[in-house]
Order: C-alpha cells, then structure tokens, then sequence
C-alpha cells in the first residue's frame, strides 16, 4: 500500500482518538481546550484530508475506507464523552438520534454498494451542514468554557440533530425504491 498525505491525515485523526478520550480525564483545568483542540485538529484533517485526496486526484480505496471510520469513531466518541459528562436527557436525545443515523446510513451506504447503486447517497450539501453544526455542538460541549458556550452548543445541536433526521429521510427516500424492491425468487 503506497501512502500518500490525504491517507497520512487520516491515519493520523484515528491515532489522534485515543489520545482525545484520554485528554477528556485529565485532571487538570486546561484538559476541556486540550480535549477541544484535539477535536478539532481531527476536523480539521478530515477536511483537508478530502480536499487534498480530490485536488491531487489521489484517493485511494484505503483513505475511502478508513476516512469515514475515523469521522465516526471520533464522533461517537465525542458524544460519548459529551453525554457522560453532560448527564442530562437534553443532549442524551439528540446523541442517541445522531449515532443511530450514522448506523443506518452506514448500513445503506453498504447495502446501496453491494446493489451497485453508492452513489445514489453519496454526501450531501445538507450532510455538510449538518456536520459543521455537530463538530460547533462538540467543540462547544467538550471545551465547557462557560454556561453561554454550552447554551449555543446545546442549541447547535439540536439543529445538527434535526438535520441528522433531515439528511437521513432524504437519503432513505433516494433508496427507497432499492430498498422496497422485491427481487427475491
């Protein structure tokens, strides 16, 4: 396997995740920005990662692969942590909603490659969208800065989770004649 920087990116965002779990328990005042900035050195890789891999015309089916697990371990992993400190119903919802799409629409990205249909729910403008308001939400959650940053993280994630069911409906919609196809013999 020959490795080139967008794949280096996003090795290096899955190395980044456990050292972000761990930064989260450290005891100390500045560990909330340290496990922030970790966080968003991985968003930010994961941007430039697929910048990079389209610019250059160097995606490999490696980086396609690990590219979209290391977004969603990171993550899942964020909510986690944001949950777990958190301890309130309030964004317990809307990280249980957000996890769950994630799980769906890795199951109908999969399904939709095995059919030779991926492409009919490739990303989307609004799964961008939805992304940028989860990545704010987590910053915002993580960092605990002060209770105004929480309150504007709180309400970015609501908005990412109304727009996780959003971009999850449209996608369902576009596969919905694969889905309720019945080529069984």
């Amino acid at each position: 396997m020959k490795l080139n920087i967008p794949t280096i990116l996003t090795i290096f965002r899955a190395i980044l995740i456990p050292f972000f779990v761990v930064a989260f328990y450290l005891p100390f005042s500045w560990a909330p920005f340290l496990t922030t900035l970790i966080f968003f050195i991985a968003a930010i890789t994961d941007w430039f990662d697929g910048y990079l891999a389209r610019k250059w015309n160097q995606t490999t089916p490696f980086g396609a692969f690990l590219d979209p697990v290391a977004d969603k371990v990171m993550v899942v992993a964020a909510l986690v942590l944001v949950v777990e400190y958190q301890h309130s119903f309030w964004v317990t919802l809307p990280a249980i909603i957000m996890i769950s799409r994630e799980i769906i629409i890795s199951a109908l990205r999969e399904w939709m490659a095995e059919i030779g249909s991926r492409g009919k729910v490739a990303v989307s403008w609004l799964g961008k969208i939805k992304t940028t308001s989860q990545m704010l939400a987590l910053g915002g959650l993580l960092w605990r800065y002060n209770v105004l940053m929480e309150i504007a993280a709180i309400i970015c994630l609501y908005i990412a989770a109304i727009l996780t069911v959003w971009s999850m409906l449209q996608y369902l919609a576009i596969a919905k004649d694969s889905l309720l196809n019945d080529t069984t013999d």
